[in-house]
């Protein structure tokens, strides 16, 4: 039996973890207050795998959810205190050869209000949904109308 490879991210809410296993047979996953336990047969070897991870702090059991695709088995841990973010997954601070940080899912939301958090969603989902070039060319800053040559050759006015 060996590990799953997986990768976290954090949000406000919730935490994501996903199992990195293609063709998952036979899944059982275990939500509790401190830990998660997963296993299932699959992979290119069709070998089994089993994780436990005891939590960095308490979840919701009954308030979370997972999705199985080919490719993967993504969790959603509803947190038990929504707000405080999670520095790491796991309660120790020892490093797991299987676990690693999911840099493409990942923000920083910490300083972000609830309505700032939500309009940035906003806001990234309408530009990926945009089409186009950007509408300011080169010459779209009031700056480069003037003669910028040498500009930092020029003595700068004093301060009055």
């Amino acid at each position: 039996m060996q590990s799953a490879s997986a990768k976290w991210y954090d949000r406000r809410d919730a935490v994501f973890v996903e199992f990195c296993i293609e063709d998952s047979k036979d899944l059982q996953l275990k939500f509790e207050p401190s830990q998660i336990i997963f296993s299932c047969v699959g992979g290119t070897d069709n070998a089994k795998h089993q994780n436990e991870i005891q939590l960095f702090e308490a979840i919701e059991p009954n308030d979370s959810k997972h999705k199985r695709t080919d490719r993967s088995v993504l969790c959603c841990l509803r947190k038990s205190q929504a707000g405080k973010s999670w520095p790491r997954l796991t309660k120790d601070k020892a490093k797991l050869t299987w676990l690693s940080v999911d840099f493409n899912n990942w923000k920083d939301w910490e300083e972000d209000s609830d309505e700032e958090f939500g309009n940035y969603d906003r806001f990234s989902e309408m530009m990926s949904n945009m089409g186009g070039e950007d509408e300011l060319g080169p010459d779209g800053d009031p700056a480069d109308d003037e003669d910028t040559a040498d500009s930092d050759d020029e003595k700068m006015p004093d301060l009055e």
